[in-house]
């Protein structure tokens, strides 16, 4: 049985996003925030794990030197428009990283985000999460990866604030980071990885 990713699970009551805060700060799991709702985030199966791994892998080291950071799903991302607080497994932060209070561990300024789909999350992700992520005045790309089959979709923020998806399915696929300049092969991100008949 996979173990699902960053669905919210549990729901608890209505608290103010200085009550979650202080209570994510000293809690030893993650929990995301919207409108005074506060989700349980749950484990990662083992594909997701194997693509997180394969994208560090091949990320980080291109990045090293660089204005551009990449950190992982323990980086707490705020939206102050929609008051999210979310863990992507995945954000590019270029330049000096902005913060939306004096703790500074709610981080507003990526410039990408990348989040690892299961099954329980594809449409969270793809639809109402991505809508919450567009309302982030400094993301340009938003890149989503699925773990049960092979396909990751880019979005990219045109000037003008549309964004133009761009889809790929095949292994043999490449796609390129435009904000860090940097193509990644499908075939890399998905290495070793296994899918349910």
């Amino acid at each position: 049985m996979e173990n699902e990713v960053k669905e919210p699970a549990l729901k608890y009551s209505f608290v103010s996003p200085e009550e979650y805060l202080a209570t994510e700060r000293a809690a030893q799991q993650k929990h995301e925030y919207f409108k005074g709702e506060v989700f349980a985030m749950s484990g990662a199966s083992w594909e997701h794990n194997l693509i997180v791994k394969n994208i560090n892998t091949q990320v980080l080291p291109f990045l090293k030197g660089k204005d551009c950071n990449l950190f992982g799903s323990d980086l707490r991302i705020h939206i102050p428009d929609n008051t999210l607080y979310t863990y992507p497994d995945f954000s590019i932060i270029c330049g000096p990283p902005l913060t939306s209070d004096n703790e500074k561990d709610n981080f507003i300024s990526p410039s990408v985000l990348i989040e690892v789909l299961s099954k329980s999350t594809r449409d969270y992700d793809r639809g109402s999460k991505f809508m919450l992520y567009r309302q982030i005045p400094s993301l340009k790309e938003y890149i989503t990866i699925d773990s049960l089959s092979v396909n990751v979709e880019v979005w990219k923020r045109n000037p003008d604030d549309s964004w133009v998806l761009h889809d790929f399915r095949l292994i043999t696929d490449s796609f390129t980071i435009s904000t860090i300049g940097f193509t990644l092969q499908l075939s890399d991100i998905y290495e070793d990885v296994t899918f349910a008949e």
